[in-house]
C-alpha cells in the first residue's frame, strides 16, 4: 500500500472510530409498536440477503461477489436499534469471502457495503447524471482492506431515513422506466434510505376508485394532469393540463409501481403510499350535489378563465370524504398487498382551512385520519410540514396543536421539510409532542444551481436529536428535484448513521479523494474554497436560483424609478473563480473521470452564470444612463456568455435537454403519447 493510501486509510479509520460511535435512542411506545409491526411486513431474511447481493452484483464486477458475505441479524445484535456491522471473514482461503457485512435489513447491509467501499476502499457512488460511480480505487478481489480488530458496528441514531418530495415525481422521475428505477432504488439502499415515497401509478388506482363512484373515464380525462404535470394535478393545483392520460400510460405506470414496491420490500424498505386529500373530479359535484365541495381559486395565474385550475376540494368533514378515502386505501391494498401502514396526505398544503377555529381544524384532521384508518386500521399519517412555514400567518400555536393532536399519538409523523434552513421543531415545542423527521429540502423546482448548507446539514440533525424532549424519529431528503449537487446528498445521507456532528472540512478532503479516485492538492484546495462559498449559504432565501439567464424577461428597464433587479448571490465570485482555476489546473490528473468532468462543467457553468448577472446589470445601468456604447458592449457580452454556456453544457450529455426528451419519447407507445 502506498504512503498516500496508508494515510487515507488512517484518516478514515480515525473518522469511523471518533465520529461514528453509536448511541442508542429509545423511542416512545407507539413508535416502537409501529416499528415492530413494520418489521413483520418485511421480506424473509433469505429474500433480503439475496436482494442485497443483487445490489452488489449491479454495482461491482462479478469477480467481487464472492469476496463479500451478507447476513440479516436481529435488532438485539445491534442493541435494539437498526445497524450494520462490518468485519473480516475468518478464513485462510484466498478464494472465499473476505468481508462480512451484517444488518438488520437489506438496506442496512447495502449501506454497510457502501460504507466499507467508501471508507476502506476509497470508492464513490453518485447518480449517473452527476458522475456515476468511481470504483477504480477498489483493490482487486483477494486484496481487499481488512477491518481492524473485531470490526465496526454503526447504528442508526433514529429509525428512519425518508426520501422524496411529493413533486419529485414530476421534476425528476416522470419519464423513468424500470431500468432507471432499479438504479435509483439501488442508490437509495446504498445511501441508507428505508422510508421512500412511492407515488407512481396512483392515477390507475384513482380511476378504479372514482369509477365505483360513477365518474366516467371522460370526466377523469379532465381531472388527471398530463404525465409531466401529475404532481400539481394530485395536489389540486391543476386539472387536465397536458392531458388526458392514455389507458396505456395508466396501465404501464401501475405495473411499474408494482415492480418498484416489490424491490423496495425485498430490500426491507417501508414504502409510503398516497392517501386521499380531498382533490376530486368536477363531475363528483353533480353526482353528489349535497356534498360539501368547494371550488378553489386560480393557482399562480395559470389562466384567468380557470380552464386548467380552480379545482374542486371535498371538505374532510363531509362523510363522503371518509368513504372515498377508505375506498382508495383498500384499493391500494388489493392491488399491492399489505405493504405498509404509512400514508402521505397534505390536505392543507398551500390550502388553508376556511376558518382558524381550532375545534374545526381538529375535526378536519380527525376526518382525514379516519379515512385512512378505515382502510387500514394501523394507518399512520405522514404529513409534510411545509404548511407551518409557508403559511405561518395562519398556523399559529393553537391551530398547529389542533391539527397535530387531532389523531392519536403515534398515528401522525410530520416532515420538518425545510429544517436545514427554517427548522420548525425549534419553535413548536418539538411539534407539540408529535414525532417528526428532520428533513433537508435543499432544491426548489428541480433547478441545478450549485448551492448548499453543509454546516447546517452536518450539525442540524444532531442538535435536534439531542435537544431536550426531542420527538425526532428520522432524517430525510425532501428535495423537489434530484441529480445535482452530489456532495450535499452524500453528506445528508450519511447523517442517517451519524451520532455526532461531522467536521465538514476533513470530510470534504476524503470526499474529493473518493469522488475522483485520487488525492490532488489543487482539487482539495478548490473544495475548501467551495465549502466556504457556494456550499455555505446562510441567508435563508428559499428560491436561490434567480440568475437572469434563467428568468423570464419581466422587468421594464425604462422605469428608472424602480430598483435594479437582484440575482441571488451569497458568496465571493472571485474566490469561486479561483476554485475553478484550481480545478482546471488539476485536469491532467483526471483523464477519463466522469465525476471530475461533471464537476468541472458544473462549476464553469456556475461561474459564467454569475458573470452574466453582472453584465446584465451593467447593460441596464448603461440603458438608464443613455450610454449607447456601454449598452451595446455589455449586451453583446451577456448574449455571448449565454452562447458560451450552451456550448459548455453540450460537452456533457448529463446537462442536455435531449436526454429528458429522449426518455419521454422512449415511454411513448402511440402518436398521442408522443405529442405529450
Amino acid at each position: 500500500m502506498s504512503n498516500s493510501n496508508h494515510l487515507f486509510l488512517i484518516l478514515i479509520l480515525s473518522l469511523t472510530v471518533t465520529l461514528l460511535l453509536p448511541t442508542a435512542l429509545s423511542q416512545p411506545q407507539p413508535i416502537q409498536a409501529l416499528l415492530k409491526r413494520l418489521d413483520s411486513k418485511r421480506a424473509s431474511p433469505s429474500v433480503q440477503e439475496a436482494a442485497a447481493k443483487a445490489v452488489l452484483k449491479r454495482l461491482l464486477p462479478g469477480c467481487y461477489v464472492p469476496s463479500f458475505q451478507f447476513k440479516i441479524v436481529h435488532h438485539d445484535v445491534c442493541g435494539g436499534q437498526s445497524c450494520f456491522l462490518i468485519s473480516n471473514y475468518n478464513s485462510s482461503s484466498k478464494n472465499g469471502p473476505e468481508i462480512v457485512i451484517k444488518g438488520t435489513t437489506a438496506v442496512e447491509i447495502a449501506s454497510g457495503l457502501y460504507w466499507y467501499l467508501k471508507y476502506w476502499c476509497g470508492a464513490h457512488v453518485s447518480w449517473d447524471k452527476t458522475g456515476g460511480v468511481q470504483i477504480a480505487s477498489i483493490p482487486k478481489p483477494g486484496s481487499l482492506p481488512l477491518v481492524k480488530d473485531n470490526g465496526v458496528m454503526i447504528q442508526r441514531p433514529v429509525p428512519w431515513n425518508y426520501y422524496q418530495n411529493v413533486v419529485t415525481s414530476s421534476y425528476s422521475f416522470v419519464w423513468w422506466d424500470w431500468e432507471r428505477w432499479e438504479k435509483e432504488i439501488d442508490w437509495m439502499a446504498l445511501h441508507g434510505v428505508n422510508l421512500p415515497l412511492a407515488f407512481v401509478g396512483q392515477e390507475a388506482i384513482w380511476q378504479k376508485v372514482f369509477m365505483d363512484f360513477n365518474i366516467s373515464k371522460e370526466d377523469m380525462d379532465d381531472f388527471f394532469g398530463g404525465p409531466a404535470f401529475l404532481a400539481w394535478a394530485r395536489m389540486g393545483n391543476l386539472h387536465g393540463w397536458g392531458g388526458p392520460l392514455t389507458q396505456n400510460w395508466l396501465d404501464k405506470q401501475l405495473a411499474l409501481q408494482k415492480q418498484i414496491l416489490s424491490r423496495m420490500l425485498q430490500l426491507g424498505m417501508t414504502p409510503v403510499l398516497p392517501s386521499f386529500s380531498g382533490n376530486i373530479p368536477a363531475a363528483l359535484k353533480k353526482i353528489f350535489p349535497s356534498a360539501n365541495i368547494t371550488r378553489l381559486g386560480n393557482w399562480n395565474s395559470v389562466d384567468s378563465g380557470c380552464p386548467w385550475s380552480c379545482t374542486y376540494l371535498l371538505d374532510p368533514s363531509d362523510p363522503l370524504f371518509v368513504e372515498i378515502g377508505e375506498a382508495f386505501i383498500r384499493r391500494q391494498v388489493k392491488e399491492y398487498g399489505d405493504v405498509t401502514d404509512i400514508y402521505n396526505c397534505d390536505t392543507f398544503n398551500e390550502n388553508s382551512p376556511p376558518t382558524n377555529d381550532p375545534t374545526y381544524i381538529s375535526l378536519l384532521g380527525a376526518s382525514v385520519y379516519k379515512a385512512m384508518s378505515k382502510g387500514d386500521k394501523d394507518a399512520v399519517w405522514l404529513m409534510q410540514g411545509w404548511l407551518f412555514f409557508s403559511d405561518s400567518a395562519y398556523w399559529k400555536p393553537p391551530q398547529m396543536k389542533a391539527l397535530l393532536h387531532s389523531v392519536p399519538f403515534g398515528k401522525m409523523i410530520v416532515l420538518d421539510l425545510f429544517a436545514e434552513v427554517k427548522p420548525i421543531w425549534k419553535n413548536s415545542s418539538q411539534f407539540y409532542g408529535t414525532p417528526y423527521v428532520w428533513c433537508m429540502l435543499h432544491n426548489f423546482g428541480g433547478n441545478i444551481e450549485m448551492y448548499g448548507t453543509l454546516d447546517s446539514i452536518s450539525s442540524g440533525p444532531v442538535d435536534a436529536r439531542i435537544s431536550e424532549n426531542s420527538t425526532m424519529v428520522g432524517v430525510g431528503m425532501c428535495m423537489e428535484g434530484i441529480e445535482h449537487n452530489p456532495v450535499v446528498y452524500e453528506l445528508m445521507s450519511e447523517m442517517a448513521f451519524r451520532s455526532k456532528k461531522v467536521q465538514v472540512l476533513e470530510w470534504l478532503k476524503s470526499y474529493s479523494h473518493r469522488r475522483y479516485g485520487k488525492a490532488i492538492h489543487q482539487v482539495a484546495a478548490a473544495w475548501e474554497i467551495l465549502y466556504h462559498t457556494i456550499y455555505n449559504c446562510t441567508d435563508g432565501i428559499e428560491d436561490h436560483n434567480t440568475d437572469f439567464i434563467v428568468k423570464f424577461p419581466d422587468w421594464d428597464p425604462s422605469n428608472t424609478s424602480s430598483a435594479l433587479p437582484q440575482a441571488h448571490l451569497w458568496y465571493s465570485t472571485k474566490k469561486v473563480i479561483n476554485a475553478l482555476r484550481l480545478f482546471i489546473d488539476a485536469g491532467n490528473n483526471f483523464a477519463g473521470s466522469l465525476s471530475y468532468r461533471y464537476d468541472l462543467v458544473d462549476l464553469t457553468r456556475q461561474v459564467l452564470s454569475k458573470l452574466a448577472n453582472q453584465e446584465y446589470l451593467d447593460a441596464v445601468i448603461a440603458f438608464r444612463q443613455k450610454d449607447l456604447k456601454a449598452l451595446n458592449l455589455h449586451s453583446k457580452i451577456f448574449i455571448q456568455i449565454i452562447k458560451d454556456i450552451d456550448i459548455l453544457l453540450a460537452s456533457d450529455d448529463n446537462f442536455l435537454l435531449g436526454t429528458w426528451l429522449k426518455s419521454a419519447n422512449k415511454l411513448a407507445k402511440n402518436p398521442r403519447e408522443l405529442r405529450q
